[in-house]
């Protein structure tokens, strides 16, 4: 269990990671924290983003829509692996999701199955939303992969967090697929590799 990472310890730590960071507008500030608490943190969330486009795909995700107001995630991965900073706070990206799935976050465990949606997500979870359509046929470039490895890596680093505590959108609420066109499990490994 941690305290949020400040603003520029978390563009800091994403640099470090050897990220190409784009912020974008008041970033730093532009969060939901008016809806509820950002913290104690507990994992890193990750999305596809159903757009096409890095350009509306970010304003997407820093305005959000009537349904859902923005931002919908701190960081949105593009397609040529650039990380743009839209949000810094609470975000809109987790919703509702398992008690059982966040317990086995914050114990660094194997990940039991997604069966309700009783805790709030948006509290405990950085979010990274990643460019694609997620129809399981648009391409994730390598550099894209790689660049969500290393966004993961970087605030598991900064917390002393294991590969355990990143998850997919699927792992967390019944019924979302994201992301599709890769395994999370996979991507954990990846993760774990990149922190040894």
């Amino acid at each position: 269990m941690s305290s949020p990472m400040s603003a520029s310890a978390f563009l800091d730590a994403l640099k470090d990671e050897g990220l190409t960071v784009v912020q974008v507008g008041d970033w730093r500030t532009h969060n939901r924290n008016h809806k509820g608490p950002w913290g104690p943190v507990n994992g890193v969330m990750i999305h596809h983003t159903v757009t096409k486009g890095t350009a509306a795909t970010v304003r997407i995700c820093r305005d959000g829509h009537a349904a859902l107001p923005g931002p919908l995630c701190h960081g949105v991965i593009a397609k040529d692996g650039r990380i743009h900073l839209v949000g810094y706070g609470r975000t809109n990206h987790a919703g509702l999701g398992d008690d059982d799935v966040l317990r086995a976050v914050i114990a660094e465990k194997g990940l039991p199955s997604d069966n309700e949606a009783n805790t709030d997500g948006n509290r405990h979870f950085y979010g990274f939303e990643c460019e694609n359509l997620g129809n399981g046929k648009d391409p994730w470039p390598a550099v894209q992969l790689e660049a969500i490895e290393k966004a993961a890596a970087a605030v598991c680093r900064h917390h002393n967090w294991t590969s355990r505590s990143v998850i997919g959108h699927r792992e967390w609420q019944p019924g979302k697929v994201d992301p599709r066109g890769f395994s999370m499990t996979s991507m954990r490994a990846r993760i774990h590799d990149r922190l040894k």
